[in-house]
């Protein structure tokens, strides 16, 4: 490689790399970027709320404060037993729903949100206002 080869590469290279150009100091961008940042916890919350069926059980259980699983599938369209067991267990094992077993027969058991599902409900309805605002077509096709 020539010298002047090597200095093309070297700024092509740096002018790539724009998240270093941000003027920002190293606290900053952990703070955003880092492994406690903003990104790293709004990534984890979206993870917990992802997957077809989370959303409409999430509201379904704010709607209605104690639910069993046989209303939720009656309430909830199109959703397997399947589906619904898999997503109430990974929502109680994220902590925003609880599993309440009545240890009778036959079999009594309750859902309903914890304190950190009851704590995120106002942010997913920021996020529907958000969405009602800036929607440029039917829901599910907004233009963001």
């Amino acid at each position: 490689m020539t010298m002047a080869s090597a200095t093309f590469k070297d700024s092509c290279m740096s002018q790539a790399i724009t998240h270093l150009k941000v003027p920002m100091d190293g606290e900053q961008r952990d703070a955003c970027l880092g492994a406690d940042g903003s990104v790293a916890h709004v990534s984890r919350v979206l993870r917990m709320i992802s997957g077809r069926w989370k959303l409409p059980i999430l509201f379904r259980l704010f709607a209605e404060p104690s639910l069993r699983s046989s209303q939720l599938l009656r309430d909830i369209p199109d959703i397997s037993q399947k589906m619904l067991t898999q997503h109430l267990r990974e929502l109680e094992s994220d902590g925003l729903v609880k599993r309440e077993d009545f240890n009778v027969q036959p079999p009594r058991v309750e859902y309903r949100l914890t304190h950190a599902g009851t704590g995120l409900m106002p942010v997913l309805m920021a996020l529907r206002e958000f969405s009602r605002d800036h929607a440029s077509g039917p829901p599910g096709n907004a233009g963001l």
